[in-house]
């Protein structure tokens, strides 16, 4: 059995989707601001995996947003901080996912959401995407208090699907994400959403690299 396990932030949903509201706040510093907002979350998430300590990935979120405000200066209030944690249940899907999804759940393959985020958040989010019905469910780190790219949340993540190791596909593009599985045996798509982007010169390479989720149902509808 084949069971495809979706990354969400920054796979399935644009996390730039804050963008025009930072833009209302802080002008044309908005997509510095976002990236840097995205980055620190990401760098807490791994900074309390390493110290063996856990904050939910909501709190990660709202402290790497505190500090890239402090950072640089911004002056927004905290009201419009709430704002803007509250658009994380509103991003926007990528352009091609929805399509991509439907052609890939059509094909008869396990589909589940696979996510440092909370699964009460995850629900909302993919619930106002239009993609909560595609999935037949959400595996949240929080489950096991730990963060990607544990190796432990992988073997998870195989063990709610119900497959094997070789059965179980991330689709992620995050490199962290798809070194931290290919490492614990499954196989990977890295979805590669900017060319600027390289991956990791590490041993640990993507299965295949797509650009976008069209690319994995062509590489699926065939096997």
């Amino acid at each position: 059995m084949t069971v495809l396990a979706f990354d969400v932030y920054g796979t399935l949903i644009d996390t730039a989707g804050v963008t025009d509201r930072l833009a209302e706040l802080v002008g044309d510093r908005a997509a510095v601001i976002s990236a840097q907002w995205r980055a620190k979350q990401l760098e807490y998430t791994w900074r309390y995996g390493l110290m063996g300590q856990y904050r939910d990935f909501r709190v990660c979120t709202r402290q790497a947003l505190d500090w890239t405000c402090a950072q640089n200066d911004c002056g927004i209030s905290e009201t419009d901080k709430d704002g803007l944690m509250a658009l994380y249940l509103e991003l926007p899907p990528f352009e091609d996912v929805p399509d991509g999804l439907k052609a890939l759940k059509s094909l008869g393959f396990s589909m589940y959401a696979f996510s440092n985020g909370l699964p009460s958040d995850l629900e909302t989010l993919l619930g106002n995407a239009g993609l909560l019905h595609l999935m037949d469910g959400i595996v949240s780190v929080d489950d096991k208090q730990s963060f990607k790219p544990n190796p432990m949340l992988y073997q998870y993540m195989v063990e709610r699907g119900g497959s094997d190791t070789a059965g179980t596909w991330l689709v992620s593009s995050n490199g962290f994400d798809v070194c931290g599985a290919v490492a614990a045996g499954l196989n990977a798509f890295w979805v590669q959403r900017d060319s600027a982007i390289t991956f990791d010169p590490w041993e640990f390479r993507p299965t295949r690299i797509v650009h976008g989720l069209g690319g994995i149902v062509e590489c699926l509808e065939n096997r």
